[in-house]
């Protein structure tokens, strides 16, 4: 059986890609750059884009299942190629808000694509990623410090190697056709908690200078994110803020039950990454 991993260089599609090497399987990889892959030697790599869903013939060719990163332009057209070319098996990478419809190309337009398709379908819904503390990383660095507004707000952060596992698992067993996964951390942590994580993995103290939003606001457009996401981020963080949510325990569990094994910690993201914010 061949699995076809797109986005197989990302932070998530990389570790998919050896969660299924770890379980004997073939693996096929789509990258946009397979000269500078690095993916491992057993992996067959596959140029292609999904912006431009006719370069994935090739890669399809064969495959029986596949995990999609979301491209959400093109989902329908991908999906069209891949029930074409004899895909039973699809595996979506999606997100905890895409039941919100704020965003045109949210991911609600691939998990739309994906169910009209015809195909086997789970939808694998991570909530925030651990992950995006990294870009905070150049002001940890130099100075020591994360300047945010909304201290108080609280999050289940998600180990990039949590959703990999999850997806891995759903494409390798039977059982999790038409399912929605919607999961998160173990933890739920404010984000002056996780500063201080940060800075216990590294052995320094981290400060948290809390931010006006609306400086925050500015700066955060200023370095290229569209208002309208920052809008929508910043709400939530408010409103979180305001009423502070203890852990979502159904999602939780998703990631034991679905993998067989605990899911990691903020801490444990945090010493893995020390590197970076060193």
């Amino acid at each position: 059986m061949t699995i076809l991993v797109t986005g197989a260089t990302g932070v998530v599609g990389r570790r998919v890609v050896a969660e299924l090497l770890k379980a004997g399987r073939h693996v096929r990889a789509l990258t946009r750059r397979p000269a500078t892959a690095a993916l491992p030697g057993e992996v067959e790599v596959y140029e292609g884009d999904l912006e431009h869903p006719e370069s994935l013939r090739a890669a399809l060719a064969g495959a029986e299942r596949m995990y999609l990163f979301p491209v959400p332009g093109t989902a329908s057209e991908v999906m069209a190629l891949a029930a074409e070319a004899g895909v039973r098996r699809i595996v979506d990478l999606s997100g905890a808000g895409a039941d919100d419809e704020t965003f045109e190309d949210g991911y609600h337009v691939v998990e739309r694509a994906v169910e009209a398709s015809g195909l086997d379908w789970t939808h694998v819904r991570p909530g925030e990623f651990a992950g995006n503390w990294l870009d905070w990383a150049p002001s940890i660095r130099t100075d020591r410090v994360v300047r945010r507004p909304y201290g108080g707000a609280v999050t289940q952060p998600t180990h990039e190697a949590d959703v990999a596992a999850v997806a891995a698992a759903v494409l390798l067993e039977d059982g999790h056709a038409g399912q929605t996964y919607t999961f998160a951390g173990p933890e739920a942590l404010t984000t002056v908690e996780q500063v201080e994580t940060i800075g216990r993995a590294i052995g320094e103290r981290v400060r948290f200078e809390e931010q006006d939003p609306v400086t925050g606001r500015e700066q955060w457009i200023r370095d290229g994110y569209p208002a309208e996401v920052v809008d929508w981020l910043f709400g939530m963080w408010a409103e979180s803020a305001r009423d502070p949510a203890p852990v979502n325990e159904e999602w939780a569990a998703v990631v034991p039950r679905v993998t067989g094994r605990p899911g990691r910690t903020f801490a444990e993201w945090a010493a893995e990454h020390a590197a970076a914010f060193r």
